[in-house]
């Protein structure tokens, strides 16, 4: 496996632990009435802001992880891994995992900062790729 498929593997063990992160004081603040309804209706209490916020850094995750699977995957197949693309892969492994503190906690302009090296990682990789 190449090193960008570890790192892939571990961004999906991540975005794992962000669920439970995010889920439990979800469970805990709308109860499980809510739940575990069909949500058919808004809650009838919000989320804490910091609940919140780890929802939408697990959305971010998900919606970043798309572009991230397919670097790696073309970098893999096309067989140009090398010490460039395992660290971009590494290097939006660690911003995925700064962010949740980032977002959670309302690091206000370094959450974009650090996502923005994520997606830059993944850019690079992808155009490394093309090369």
């Amino acid at each position: 496996m190449t090193p960008e498929l570890t790192v892939l593997t571990l961004a999906a063990l991540l975005q794992v632990v962000q669920y439970a992160v995010y889920a439990v004081p979800a469970n805990l603040e709308l109860g499980t009435g809510y739940t575990m309804s069909a949500r058919d209706r808004e809650p009838s209490k919000p989320l804490s802001d910091r609940t919140a916020r780890l929802g939408r850094a697990m959305d971010n995750h998900f919606e970043g992880l798309i572009l991230f699977t397919i670097a790696c995957v073309v970098i893999t197949l096309a067989g140009k891994s090398f010490w460039f693309t395992t660290t971009c892969a590494f290097t939006y492994l660690g911003a995925r995992v700064l962010y949740i503190p980032a977002y959670a906690l309302g690091w206000r302009p370094w959450r974009s900062y650090i996502w923005a090296i994520g997606f830059l990682a993944t850019l690079l990789m992808l155009i490394t790729a093309l090369l």
